[in-house]
């Protein structure tokens, strides 16, 4: 449908990296600083993004800092003089820039608002549920890991589970993003273990529900859209928490950002972004 495109996967993918993403087409040349998001990184751009909480004024200056220094760089290189620079974004992250068509693999892409179906399917061994009303963008990450594709299963709609896939699971939100959860959602005792780390849902109603999902006013249709990854988590490494519907890769307080990075790509891989209409009357 017409109102899907791909200015609205870039304000979907600002809206879950809270950056600002741009086509790589409009980097500027010859600049040196600037953040390409890719297949490879998408993962711990949106998991691991800054808790603005944490960011200090001294590492805000040095980023405002080096953005400027860049900018100065330019202007010298350049014989037109250069607009005035945009207001700095808070936070350790201004702009990310896409090369869409690396990042995104259109063949797989799916319009689940054409309908729906009531069949009973399952994936990696768990009942799944298509997200009808939804419109699936898919990403390019087909034969991108070393192990292969099994965990995506075999391509095609398909009622049965195939060997070695992983389940599906619904999120939007990062490590720190997902406090908020652990207090409102999760009793006292020892479970609390579990707090920290990549929450996720096999039910997309459950991702709507709670915060397990992004919003965003596009700029284009002056519509409201809701955000959500679909993902493949490893269930090896899930904890299925006492409520049923929330799934847990448990990433533990003072891991550093390497073993973050470790443990959460072993863990869960995003192969889809969906994109749905927000009602008026929500």
């Amino acid at each position: 449908m017409p109102d899907i495109n791909r200015t609205l996967i870039l304000e979907a993918l600002s809206a879950l990296t809270e950056a600002e993403v741009k086509p790589l087409s409009k980097h500027k040349i010859g600049s040196t600083i600037f953040d390409e998001l890719t297949t490879n990184n998408f993962l711990s751009t949106v998991y691991g993004k800054v808790d603005q909480s944490s960011v200090t004024a001294a590492q805000a200056s040095l980023r405002s800092l080096l953005s400027r220094l860049n900018e100065l760089a330019l202007d010298l290189q350049s014989e037109e003089p250069e607009e005035e620079p945009e207001t700095e974004i808070s936070g350790l992250r201004k702009e990310l820039f896409v090369d869409l068509d690396k990042f995104l693999d259109p063949c797989y892409d799916y319009d689940f608002r054409r309908g729906s179906d009531s069949s009973q399917c399952s994936r990696g061994g768990e009942p799944y549920s298509r997200p009808w009303g939804w419109y699936r963008f898919a990403l390019r990450v087909r034969n991108k890991y070393p192990d292969g594709n099994t965990w995506l299963g075999s391509a095609g709609w398909r009622s049965h589970s195939s060997p070695g896939e992983w389940p599906v699971s619904f999120h939007g939100t990062s490590i720190d993003g997902a406090r908020g959860i652990t207090r409102s959602h999760f009793t006292a005792g020892p479970r609390e273990a579990y707090g920290r780390g990549i929450y996720s849902t096999p039910d997309i109603e459950v991702a709507l529900g709670y915060t397990l999902h992004k919003t965003f006013t596009s700029s284009t249709t002056g519509k409201t859209y809701h955000v959500i990854m679909q993902n493949r988590i490893n269930p090896g490494k899930r904890v299925i928490t006492e409520k049923k519907d929330h799934w847990l890769i448990p990433v533990p307080q003072g891991s550093s950002a390497a073993e973050e990075k470790r443990i959460v790509e072993a863990s869960i891989r995003p192969y889809g972004i969906l994109i749905k209409e927000k009602p008026l009357n929500e």
